[in-house]
């Protein structure tokens, strides 16, 4: 007797439960690396016909969607019905579309970004005060690494609705620096020392030429917009060598940078403030003294 249900109760452990738990252990244990290295795969093959961006959109489809496709299985070798789990999904997915507007507007979003492509994986983006490197472009969001090295997530839904600025889209970026000089200094001169020191410059480029521009009368002087080109990669570069050789260059041909000036006036009812020049403290005191 005891033989008879050691045989059956194997039979059914053979039947029943070894036969499931190996498949699913197959899935596990090999559908999953063999999701992830098909996923690394197509994204060698495409990543010098598609964006970087694109790129990875495809590879993170496959591994959901392969993912999705081993869990359906893993629940069928279970046992579990799968026409309750649909019903169930399409109730919860009712009830969490209601829930999740937000979530949708930004894989709305999402989808018109991909699609528009006004930036890519790598460029330098600025949207408001925000600036830095993409790192990725998901359905949800961009990531965003500062130059201060802070990852950002962005919304896609913010990024369509705000003007998005591509600091790095084209090979060759403008520097502006704005300056003011003394109302004294000659403008042509002005002109003439910032020409030649974009000229002496190897990270400034002769085309476009660089250009220099009398914008306004200022309050303490004459201002300036002086504009020269560069390649995108030695920007930073530039812009640190370009201010220190304008400061030293100032001061070789005598050329005033002025500060602000400010200038107390009292009105013509009270006339102008009252100055005396006295020799010592003591005396200083006394004269205080006799005005109060």
């Amino acid at each position: 007797m005891n033989e008879v249900l050691a045989i059956s109760w194997s039979n059914v452990l053979s039947k029943e439960f070894v036969g499931p738990a190996v498949r699913i252990g197959v899935l596990v244990f090999v559908g999953f690396p063999l999701i992830l290295s098909f996923a690394a795969l197509v994204g060698r093959s495409t990543r010098k016909r598609l964006t970087p961006q694109a790129n990875m959109l495809i590879r993170k489809g496959i591994v959901y969607f392969g993912s999705v496709m081993i869990f359906i299985s893993i629940l069928n070798q279970s046992g579990y019905p799968l026409k309750t789990l649909l019903g169930a999904a399409g109730i919860a997915g009712i009830a969490i579309g209601f829930a999740s507007q937000t979530s949708v507007s930004n894989i709305i979003s999402g989808l018109f970004l991909i699609s528009e492509k006004p930036f890519a994986v790598g460029d330098v983006i600025q949207v408001g005060s925000t600036k830095g490197a993409i790192l990725s472009i998901d359905l949800l969001s961009v990531k965003l690494r500062t130059f201060d090295n802070h990852l950002i997530r962005l919304p896609n839904e913010m990024l369509i609705k705000s003007e998005v600025r591509n600091i790095t889209r084209f090979p060759i970026r403008r520097l502006d620096i704005e300056l003011s000089v003394a109302y004294k200094e000659n403008i042509q001169k002005i002109r003439e020392v910032l020409l030649d020191i974009a000229d002496k410059e190897p990270l400034c480029l002769d085309e476009p030429e660089p250009d220099v521009r009398f914008q306004n009368f200022g309050d303490s002087g004459l201002e300036f917009l002086y504009a020269i080109w560069c390649v995108r990669e030695d920007y930073l570069k530039l812009k640190k060598n370009i201010m220190q050789q304008i400061k030293e260059r100032f001061d070789e041909e005598g050329i005033e940078i002025p500060f602000p000036h400010r200038t107390l006036y009292t009105g013509s009812a009270t006339g102008p403030f009252p100055i005396r020049i006295v020799n010592g403290q003591s005396e200083d005191k006394e004269e205080l003294r006799a005005d109060n």
